[in-house]
């Protein structure tokens, strides 16, 4: 199945890209999802009218992303719980709970922005996590975890 790219997918391509993909992968995620549209001769006709729109949104994303990254780079979070004497938690912390002490702190950051390649933790320590803002765009954030007193 041929496809034109609405937005910059990474791994398969940039904005206007025609690019094949599996069907299922095309009907079943790029195009609900907004991010392509069938390559028809009407559609890739509909494209070209609104290329202009779609590289300036594109362009106001990619600056968008980039000014979160300032804030964020280099961003320590605290995060406590509790945990056995060794420092084993009771339990783990995973993406939602960093997600939530970033928003707690003032910095809006959804869950699936970020990227924890190893899992959860599962100790108390001190982690470098990295942020997934744009397709081009990643912050490091540092993650304190401490035992709660």
């Amino acid at each position: 199945m041929d496809v034109i790219l609405l937005k910059k997918v990474g791994h398969l391509g940039d904005l206007g890209d025609k690019v094949a993909v599996r069907s299922g992968y095309g009907r079943n995620y790029l195009i609900p999802q907004g991010y392509a549209v069938a390559a028809t001769e009407a559609n890739v006709q509909a494209f070209e009218t609104r290329r202009a729109e779609l590289e300036r949104a594109e362009a106001e994303s990619l600056a968008a992303a980039q000014a979160r990254r300032e804030q964020l780079d280099g961003l320590t979070l605290t995060i406590a719980r509790k945990a056995g004497d060794e420092g084993r938690l009771f339990g783990s912390v995973g993406t939602g709970d960093i997600a939530q002490a970033a928003t707690a702190k003032g910095h809006a950051l959804e869950k699936q922005e970020v990227r924890l390649p190893q899992g959860s933790f599962r100790a108390a320590g001190s982690y470098q996590v990295k942020v997934h803002l744009h397709p081009d765009v990643d912050a490091q954030i540092n993650i304190e975890i401490i035992p709660e007193g």
